[in-house]
């Protein structure tokens, strides 16, 4: 039988550069959670964005076994392959929809965000014109963080609409705090304080939407006050969260009582080894010389997988449970390392770009604070070219 290129890459791997997500740390992190804000609290698991990175129909999946009842995404695009999978929890999209879509949307059991009269005369159409009684929609409403929602202007008119839509049902209310990882910021209680108000507004009209949110999960961690009766943790699910401050000043997330724990693990094997004499130039520019005789290992792993640039000369890894940094440019496809002075270092060894090995550790957050970002980006940018392997 002759062979082909489809078959030789189905029995191999040519770029042994992958992410492991261990669903069993997901699962444990929703129950972290749930535990936290306790049983009359529903969560609603955020897996927008592919599940920030760790793969959005898996690990819904997962988390629909855990017992979460939401699931949050960003458009019909995301929600879609979750019913395909088929994912039965009330999925919820956060950042409202486009023209054209409603009937879809209506369809498919969705729950959409409204906050503009257009979304919410055209949904009413739809679900009158598929007889599914009265399809559930959340407002948004912009407390103060200027992206989506309604003000308290525009309220009035938004209630006026809502209650001539004879074919939805206000279900929910939410908001979206900017600042609720500072743990004394003046704008959350001033945000808080404009939700209230659109909560009295809607309240004297006769709407009383049986879900509210605000808390993601930042505020989850850090605001009981937040809470409602619904919450929409995304990061912290996945093993993170955003450093906390108070007067300038970080405070420990671990005083804040939740213990969650990364769920992806970023590996690769060195591809080749080098032994380089002292004031040898490496890498684009020569920016990386060494100092002394060096051996180098290369990682076939780069900035197209979504190593961060700003890791060149400044990061670091693990191998055979030594740090060994990274040195010289990250390239697109290659890395650099340096391994002199750790033992029996061999081609092929497996080396952690993000994660745990015997009590040493990389973090999102390590590579976010060298590269001046959040762990969210570091996590949303390992690219489609590096395959997930989920463990149960």
């Amino acid at each position: 039988m002759a062979t082909t290129a489809r078959g030789i890459l189905s029995r191999i791997s040519t770029r042994p550069t992958w992410a492991e997500v261990s669903l069993a740390t997901l699962r444990r992190n929703f129950r972290v959670l749930e535990e936290h804000v306790g049983g009359n609290v529903t969560i609603c698991a955020v897996v927008k964005a592919d599940a920030y990175g760790h793969g959005g129909v898996d690990c819904a999946v997962a988390l629909e076994a855990a017992g979460a009842r939401w699931l949050g995404v960003t458009s019909l695009d995301e929600a879609i392959p979750l019913r395909e999978a088929p994912v039965r929890s009330r999925i919820l999209l956060m950042t409202g929809f486009w023209r054209g879509e409603e009937e879809e949307i209506v369809g498919l059991g969705l729950t959409p965000t409204v906050w503009e009269p257009w979304q919410i005369e055209s949904l009413n159409r739809a679900s009158g014109k598929l007889g599914v009684g009265k399809h559930p929609v959340h407002l948004k409403v912009d407390s103060g963080m200027g992206r989506l929602g309604v003000g308290l202007q525009m309220l009035p008119r938004l209630i006026e609409i809502l209650k001539a839509a004879d074919h939805l049902s206000l279900e929910g209310l939410s908001t979206h705090l900017a600042c609720a990882e500072v743990l004394d910021a003046p704008s959350v209680q001033q945000q808080l304080k404009t939700f209230d108000e659109a909560r009295g507004l809607l309240r004297a009209a006769g709407l009383t939407p049986a879900l509210v949110h605000v808390a993601n999960s930042s505020a989850v961690i850090s605001r009981r006050t937040t809470w409602n009766n619904m919450i929409r943790p995304g990061l912290a699910l996945y093993g993170y969260y955003l450093p906390f401050q108070r007067a300038g000043r970080e405070v420990s997330g671990s005083a804040l009582r939740v213990s969650v724990k990364p769920a992806l693990t970023w590996k690769t094997r060195i591809l080749a080894l080098r032994d380089m004499e002292a004031n040898q130039a490496l890498g684009y520019g020569g920016t990386y010389v060494t100092k002394t005789p060096a051996r180098i290992a290369v990682l076939p792993v780069g900035y197209a997988d979504g190593l961060n640039r700003a890791l060149s000369s400044a990061g670091r890894v693990i191998v055979r449970d030594h740090y060994a940094p990274i040195i010289g440019l990250i390239s697109m496809d290659l890395t650099l390392i340096d391994v002199t002075g750790i033992a029996r270092v061999e081609v092929g060894d497996e080396v952690i770009l993000l994660g745990t090995s015997d009590g040493l550790t990389v973090s999102a957050q390590e590579h976010a604070d060298m590269a001046n970002t959040i762990a969210y980006e570091i996590l949303c940018a390992i690219s489609k070219r590096v395959p997930r392997r989920y463990t149960a």
